[in-house]
This record gives structure tokens, C-alpha cells and sequence, in this order.
């Protein structure tokens, strides 16, 4: 066994024996859906970067970067990291307050309907376990690259190695090795970033020769490489689709179950706020660096295929044994980190949301909720044996259903004194069915729609006019209006001078994370850039309004008013 292999299997060994260690403390159900609702800052920030980052991010969004669009890619991830500083503002807090099991469950807790709970749980049962297909197949796809194993080996160890605690432990473990996850892919990715420049001549050497490659000249460009042969066939459609695309995931982060559901198992409100602007600032890194990594990789080797191999490229034969070993087991603990929470939320809503179980007590409820997440993961792994792989499409199709589904409804049922249930209910059927299909239909070549008209776009459209729409000829019961209304007393435990004066710096220290990142863009891509492009003002200076400079400059415009507005509601509502 090589060291590749060893440093993967001593790491798997790790999680299943820390998964299952956490998984001893599981007494009732409210430890092994929400922890207990105990968890730290740092066990939140684990849990919620390790479940957004998966392989998709380290096969599938490298390999597309890899491919032509790094200057893009570096430029956009401040925008769409914002939706978790207004989700965690808008809904997250509130949604804890709930003290509910699962967000499906909150949803017909606040609409008093087991109907719009059970719609809720069976979105999240075709999204998430779509979700959860993709980075089976991602690890597995790894494992046979840099063992010997072939591919139906490798999906039963992919499977076996996150289904091992997830479903003894549920939340406690998943959180757990959640974090654990996210400290190594990080500190690895960063590491291989830092050895993979210096060894290309340092930061602006390399800027200025990916930004003359022959094989790729638009490749660092703010649009990267369009055109007849790409999937974007001008730059308008390019930024069209980007613009939706980060909109989209920003309200993934904001609403999304697998996202909003680690606020269910905060300590406290002030753990949710610090989680959500910390998260921002590492969702924001690991994407720079990593889409970085992507371009780096281009000056030696233009032509590696398929592109969802160029981490796994680097790491057996540009990085150090060592930190190549690591690397791997970075990105197998990403997939295993997404996959073990897509699993128990799964496995959440098909024991606990989709029917009542008013007569069932909690040790019962305990062990079917265990035996239905082992039958959840026994159906996932047929399906990922005679499913095609697509990593970076498929995690598209997925993810961002909830951004339409589960969006409107979402924030509506905090701030809305109007929506019914019947609107909610409608809102979310309508939302998934007017995104999922015609992706599918497209995805399948059977329809081809503008960028304007994305199904992302289309189904967020669709849901919030029929919530508006049915919510005028419906009626808000009594037992709706003082549910929302309970949710916006703040508990008088949250009210405190010292967790406050803790919690404020957080969204101050997203501010200074970003105007150091905007400095350091400045400096170390698009002035060395634009020197190699010939592009730069006529005094020598920076050409401020070339794409390269705004998209910059677009990320402190988004950033630090919306630090400045968590600052204030932190301030208000916890002062």
C-alpha cells in the first residue's frame, strides 16, 4: 500500500472511530437530530463549510475553472458567501427559536399543517439525496484513481465509510467529523496552493504567464474563454449565467436545509450569527484557493482530461508525496463531510417529516429513524452503481432546487403577516417542480432556454407569485399569526452585554478579511494581469474600469454593507 492509500484509509479509520465514539452519547432523539442543540461556534463553522464543499468543489468547479474560466471564478464567490450573513439575519436565528427537529419540521410548525412539513421533506428527499449520489460517486471516482480498487469497490467504501457513524451518531457524529474534516481540507488546500505557485515563480509570474497561455488566452480574463465550443456561447450569457448562479447559491447558503439546519443545533443565537460571518469568510478562502490551485495547474498541463482529475493530477505528480497524500485525503474527507450530513437530513425526513408519529415514543423513534437512514443509504448506493457520472452538472441540478423551492416561502414565513398555509404548501411545490423539470428537460437536450430564463430563476419566480397570488384569497389562521409573532420575541436569555460585545466582531472582522482580500486581488492579479494584457491606464497605473477591476472592486460594495448591517441587527436585537 503506497502512501496515497494510507494516508485515505488511516483518515476513514479516523471518522468512523470518532463518528461512532460520538455516536455512544446518543441517548434520545433530540441528540441524534440536533445534537443536543449544544454546539459551539467552530462546530457550527465545521459543519457548515464541510457540508457546502464537497468533491464537487475539488473535482467538478476546479476541473470547469481548470478549463477556462479562473479569472471569473476568483472574482464572484464574495457575492453569493453573502446569503449566509442574511440568512442567519433573516432566518436562521429565527428558525432556531423554533426549537424544531428539522426545517420541514419547522415549516409545519408555522403553518400548523403536517401538509406543507411532508412537501418540505419530500424536496429535501430528491435534492439532497441527488446531492448525496454526486459526492458518493466523487469519492468513489477518487479511490479508483489512486488505488486499485475498481469502481463498484470503491462506491461500497465511499458509502460504508460516511453510513458507518451517520447512521448510529446521526447529528452529534456528522458535526464531529464534520469539523474535523474541515480542518484538514483546509489547511492541506492552502499549503498545496502556496507550494504550487512558489514552484510556478510566485504570484505575479504566474498571473502574467496563465494570462498569455496559447492553448487558453481568455483563461484569466474577468469572462473567461466563450465562444461556439464552450458551454457559453458570448460573455453576455456568461455573466447572465454567473449573476444567477451566485443569487442562486446565496439563498442555498441563506434557506437551504443542509445548510440552515446547523442553526437548529447552536448553543445559542449569538453562535448562530459569529457561524454564519466566520463561515462567509472561509466559504469566500477555500474558493480562492482552490480556483486558484485550478489555474496554477494549467502551466503544467494544459490538456489533462477528464478536467474533474486535475486535483488528483496535482497531487500525484506536482505536489511533495506527503502533502499529495493529504491533499487526497482532503478531498475524500469533503465528499464524506457533505455526504454524511445529505445523508442524515435525508434520512430526517423520511422518518420524521414525511408521516406523524404522535404515537411513537422517542426510544422507538430513536432506533426507526436508524434503521430508515441505513435503508436511505442501501437506495442511494444502487442508484450510484447504474447512474452516469457528472459531478459538477449534477450538483448544479441539485443544489440549487432549494433556491427556488424553499426561498420565497422560507423568508416569507418570518416576515410575512399574509402568507397562509395553502400559499406555503403551493409555494414550494410550485418553486421545485417549475425548477427541477425544465432542468431536467434541458439537462436531457430535450429544451434549450435562455440564460435569462434559467430554471433557477424560473422556479423562484414562479413560487413567490403563487405565494403571493394564493395567499390574497386565502386567510392567516390565529394559530399562524402568534406562532410568527412568538418567533420575533427575542428570548431574554440572548440578551446579554458580554456575548454580545464577543459576537459583534464577527461581522467586523468579515469586513477587514475583505478589504484585506480586495487589496491583495488588486495587487497580485489584475495589475499583473493587465501588464501582461497590455491593458493597463495610460500613467501605468491600474485600468479601474476594465471587467478584472470592478468585479474586485464589487466585492467591498457587497461585503461591508452587509457586514455593516449584521453590526447593527446584532447590536439591536442582542444590545
Amino acid at each position: 500500500m503506497d502512501i496515497y492509500s494510507s494516508a485515505i484509509l488511516i483518515s476513514l479509520i479516523i471518522y468512523v472511530a470518532v463518528g461512532n465514539y460520538a455516536g455512544r452519547r446518543v441517548k434520545k432523539l433530540d441528540d441524534y437530530f440536533v445534537a443536543g442543540r449544544r454546539a459551539p461556534t467552530l462546530l457550527i463553522v465545521g459543519t457548515l463549510v464541510a457540508s457546502v464543499l464537497s468533491t464537487n468543489i475539488f473535482l467538478g468547479e476546479t476541473g470547469f475553472v481548470y478549463e477556462g474560466q479562473a479569472g471569473p471564478y476568483l472574482l464572484w464567490p464574495p457575492i453569493g458567501a453573502m446569503g449566509y450573513i442574511f440568512g442567519a439575519l433573516l432566518f436562521g436565528r429565527y428558525l432556531r427559536r423554533s426549537r424544531a427537529l428539522t426545517v420541514a419540521d419547522y415549516f409545519g410548525r408555522r403553518f400548523n399543517s403536517q401538509r406543507v412539513q411532508t412537501a418540505a421533506g419530500i424536496t429535501i428527499i430528491f435534492g439532497l439525496g441527488g446531492y448525496l449520489l454526486a459526492v458518493t460517486q466523487g469519492v468513489a471516482f477518487l479511490l479508483t484513481y489512486v488505488t486499485d480498487f475498481n469502481f463498484t469497490q470503491a462506491l461500497i467504501i465511499s458509502w460504508v465509510s460516511y453510513t458507518a457513524f451517520t447512521m448510529y451518531s446521526g447529528t452529534r457524529g456528522v458535526i464531529l467529523t464534520d469539523t474535523l474534516m474541515f480542518l484538514l481540507f483546509t489547511s492541506v488546500a492552502i499549503l498545496a496552493l502556496v507550494y504550487l505557485v512558489e514552484d510556478a515563480g510566485g504570484w505575479a509570474t504566474a498571473v502574467r504567464e496563465l494570462s498569455t497561455l496559447p492553448d487558453k488566452p481568455d483563461l484569466m480574463a474577468w469572462h473567461g474563454i466563450v465562444g461556439s465550443d464552450t458551454p457559453f456561447t458570448s460573455v453576455l450569457d456568461f455573466t447572465l449565467w454567473n449573476i444567477t448562479l451566485a443569487v442562486a447559491w446565496g439563498l442555498v447558503y441563506a434557506v437551504s436545509p443542509w445548510q440552515s439546519s446547523r442553526y437548529l443545533i447552536a448553543r445559542d443565537e449569538h453562535v448562530v450569527m459569529r457561524a454564519a460571518c466566520i463561515a462567509a469568510i472561509f466559504l469566500i478562502l477555500m474558493e480562492l484557493v482552490l480556483y486558484a490551485a485550478g489555474a496554477v495547474i494549467n502551466l503544467s498541463n494544459t490538456g489533462i482530461q477528464p478536467s474533474e482529475e486535475v486535483m488528483i493530477y496535482a497531487a500525484l505528480n506536482l505536489l511533495p508525496e506527503l502533502l499529495g497524500a493529504l491533499l487526497l485525503a482532503g478531498i475524500v474527507a469533503a465528499g464524506l463531510s457533505s455526504a454524511s450530513t445529505f445523508l442524515s437530513l435525508v434520512g430526517f425526513s423520511v422518518s420524521h417529516d414525511l408521516f406523524r408519529h404522535d404515537a411513537v415514543d422517542d426510544k422507538e423513534m430513536l432506533k426507526l429513524s436508524r434503521w430508515i437512514m441505513l435503508g436511505v443509504g442501501l437506495v442511494t448506493l444502487g442508484i450510484a452503481f447504474v447512474s452516469p457520472i457528472d459531478i459538477f452538472w449534477l450538483t448544479y441540478f441539485v443544489g440549487t432546487l432549494f433556491a427556488s423551492s424553499w426561498g420565497p416561502v422560507a423568508l416569507m414565513s418570518v416576515w410575512s403577516k399574509s402568507i397562509t398555509t395553502d400559499a406555503a404548501f403551493w409555494g414550494i411545490v410550485s418553486g421545485f417542480a417549475f425548477n427541477a423539470v425544465p432542468k431536467a428537460l434541458e439537462y436531457l437536450g430535450f429544451i434549450s432556454l435562455p440564460f435569462w430564463l434559467d430554471p433557477i430563476l424560473l422556479g423562484g419566480l414562479v413560487s413567490l407569485v403563487v405565494v403571493l397570488v394564493v395567499s390574497r384569497i386565502g386567510q392567516v389562521s390565529e394559530e399562524e399569526r402568534d406562532y410568527r409573532l412568538q418567533l420575533h420575541r427575542t428570548p431574554p436569555s440572548e440578551v446579554s452585554p458580554s456575548k454580545l460585545r464577543f459576537t459583534r466582531y464577527a461581522p467586523l472582522t468579515l469586513a477587514v478579511y475583505q478589504v484585506i482580500m480586495t487589496v491583495t486581488l488588486l495587487t497580485i492579479y489584475v495589475r499583473p494581469y493587465q501588464e501582461s494584457t497590455g491593458t493597463l491606464s495610460a500613467g501605468g497605473g491600474i485600468n479601474w474600469l476594465s471587467g478584472e477591476a470592478l468585479l474586485v472592486l464589487s466585492g467591498p460594495i457587497v461585503v461591508l454593507p452587509t457586514a455593516w448591517l449584521a453590526w447593527r441587527m446584532i447590536r439591536k436585537s442582542y444590545g
